[in-house]
């Protein structure tokens, strides 16, 4: 690991620590600075302000699922369909992690609340554009019939993520599985596949 990558992990850990006592409203750069032993235009060097010190935070604690769903857009020998299943579990190890962090960490109900819609609009906008691409080329080879790609994966990435995530809209299991059901036969129905053809997607 390069120093430049310890020390913008440092700043990271810094705020995660940080949180676990105080408000971020409170918590100033030169707090971030002072807790990860570094001078304050260290931070400013690696994060233009406090909010993106945040954002990094939420993307680092998540990397891993968005990673791996990023390398599988442009792996074309597998299916689209699979690719899709893949998306989708990637999507449910992500909100799995976050929810098991969430009950480990001792930050605050309102910090709680604020890295909680950081993380829903990171795994949205990172998964999109990966889905999206991975629908245009089933659109092209003729296995999904849908001239909108990118509102399509919008679509079903904000019914994944409230179900999966289970605190916004709190579900019992069955009506979780119920709702993804549905919108597993309104994409086969959407996309004219068969009844039951794209029931692997969710498995």
């Amino acid at each position: 690991m390069t120093d430049q990558k310890k020390k913008y992990d440092l700043i990271l850990d810094s705020l995660q620590k940080l949180l676990e006592n105080k408000k971020l409203q409170t918590i100033s750069v030169s707090e971030i600075a002072q807790t990860a032993g570094i001078g304050k235009g260290s931070i400013y060097y690696y994060f233009p302000s406090k909010d993106a010190i945040l954002e990094a935070l939420v993307e680092r604690n998540y990397e891993k699922p968005l990673t791996t769903a990023k390398s599988l857009s442009s792996q074309t020998e597998i299916p689209p369909f699979t690719r899709m299943a893949m998306i989708f579990q990637a999507c449910r190890n992500a909100s799995t992690e976050y929810l098991k962090s969430g009950e480990k960490s001792g930050v605050g109900a309102p910090e709680k609340a604020l890295l909680h819609q950081k993380y829903m609009n990171h795994l949205i906008s990172e998964f999109k554009p990966v889905l999206a691409e991975i629908i245009q080329q089933a659109i092209e080879a003729g296995e999904i019939h849908f001239d909108k790609p990118e509102v399509l994966a919008e679509i079903v990435l904000i019914v994944l993520t409230v179900k999966m995530d289970n605190t916004i809209i709190p579900s019992t299991k069955e009506n979780i599985e119920e709702t993804i059901e549905g919108l597993v036969a309104l994409l086969e129905k959407g996309t004219d596949n068969p009844p039951g053809s794209l029931n692997f997607l969710m498995a």
